[in-house]
């Protein structure tokens, strides 16, 4: 007995120092956290770049790339002086408010785990950079270079900012009801998809659209680029994990049979419908499962990947095929066919295969079944598209009527790069 006692009391004694130690810097996570990172700018600069590049005319390559590179630079700024602080700096259900603006209280202390602060903010800004790069496919050979960066700093503020906060930041409406988007489904893609759809529209169609050849001058590039985003997207989503841990390496699992299947279901559709597969289709195919599996990459297991994987090749591959033919916008780089399709499909679906019964990890929040746990996704993939799509659309009007948005009909025809910026991708 006095044995157990003595035993019972070391383990009183040791209970504050473990529950201490857990809250402190973890060099594993914190190494890990820092390569995931990495990762996912390597996917804006330069795998988005190429693959957006790639599929434009040569006339424009050299635009597309300065583009994303310029969004790059303008988003990290506004994370720092004021975008993290809307996403991440308190506990309202619709903003995080203006506390840690220019990261005013951000160190290099653990932030309720086991990584810096820093890390966690420099890891979120990534998400805020390429979430408005994906917009470039939407608006692709047309938009002037200084309304781009207009757009895009307002609409990080009032757009991405705070559906982040909605969704991932403590206290946020759609948190509180158990949504589940472990790297972004309506964070990122189904906001930039519907963003991209409406700068579409707005902005109509290109020049010759639908009467002039319009063929990408480098699938290579294209190739290239996609194959940078696969690798990438580990970073994205095991990275979501925010720790070296299981939860991790079932995310990088399940990202890779999704994509993987995904890119094989693209391919064969196409085979069967065109006579040919074609390299443009089984890239965009590995992306259509990349995005799919985004916001549910920390909930479902191998079958709900195959699942995910399978379905959203075959969606987005009709989505890019059919949709703008039936409704006539012009979105030249596919950016609602495949972001927006195949993150609200993602985001619908994690609601299903997150059940246990399916191999998942189980639902957000209180949620006990499948019907509760899709009806509070669907909640989130509606509110994403109605607030996205109608601040997008007060942005782009106000600056159509103050600084216009569209190249003039000879920079055009001439193309961007040497329209914009007095320079050429290819020297003739």
């Amino acid at each position: 007995m006095k044995l157990k006692s003595l035993i019972s009391s070391l383990g009183l004694m040791l209970m504050p120092t473990i529950a201490l130690a857990e809250d402190k810097l973890s060099a594993g996570d914190t190494a890990w956290m820092l390569m995931a990172t990495i990762l996912v700018l390597f996917m804006t600069i330069p795998g988005l770049s190429m693959f957006y590049s790639g599929m434009v005319r040569g006339k424009n390559a050299l635009s597309t790339f300065v583009q994303i590179f310029a969004i790059t630079a303008l988003a990290s700024v506004v994370w720092v002086v004021i975008g993290y602080s809307i996403a991440f700096g308190g506990e309202g259900a619709f903003w995080g408010g203006l506390d840690k603006m220019f990261l005013k209280g951000v160190t290099v202390d653990a932030l309720n785990g086991t990584i810096p602060e820093t890390v966690f903010m420099v890891f979120q800004m990534t998400f805020a950079i390429i979430t408005p790069a994906l917009i470039v496919g939407a608006f692709a050979e047309r938009m002037k270079f200084s309304a781009m960066l207009v757009f895009t700093a307002i609409w990080l503020v009032l757009v991405y900012a705070p559906i982040t906060h909605w969704v991932w930041g403590s206290g946020g409406w759609l948190e509180g009801k158990g949504i589940l988007d472990f790297a972004g489904g309506t964070v990122v893609h189904i906001n930039a998809g519907i963003a991209g759809l409406v700068v579409a529209i707005v902005l109509g169609k290109r020049k010759g659209y639908g009467k002039t050849a319009m063929p990408p001058h480098n699938l290579t590039y294209t190739v290239i680029g996609a194959s940078i985003l696969w690798v990438g997207w580990f970073g994205f989503n095991a990275g979501s994990a925010g720790a070296a841990n299981t939860t991790a390496g079932m995310a990088m699992a399940v990202t890779q049979i999704a994509a993987a299947t995904a890119a094989l279901t693209w391919m064969f559709t196409e085979w069967v419908i065109h006579g040919k597969p074609s390299g443009l289709g089984i890239a965009s195919g590995a992306i259509a499962g990349l995005i799919a599996i985004t916001p549910a990459a920390g909930a479902v297991g191998p079958i709900g990947a195959l699942a995910l994987g399978g379905l959203s090749g075959i969606l987005c591959y009709f989505s890019v095929a059919k949709l703008k033919k039936v409704f006539g916008y012009d979105d030249p780089l596919d950016a609602f066919g495949l972001h927006g399709v195949g993150g609200i499909v993602g985001a619908l679906l994690t609601g299903v295969f997150a059940a246990t019964a399916l191999g998942g990890s189980g639902f957000g929040g209180e949620i006990s079944s499948i019907s509760e746990q899709v009806m509070v996704q669907a909640i989130g993939i509606g509110a994403t598209i109605l607030y996205t799509g109608v601040v997008t659309f007060i942005i782009l009007i106000v600056l159509k009527v103050s600084i216009g948005l569209r190249v003039s009909e000879e920079v055009e025809t001439e193309g961007l790069d040497t329209g914009e910026h007095d320079e050429r991708a290819y020297i003739i």
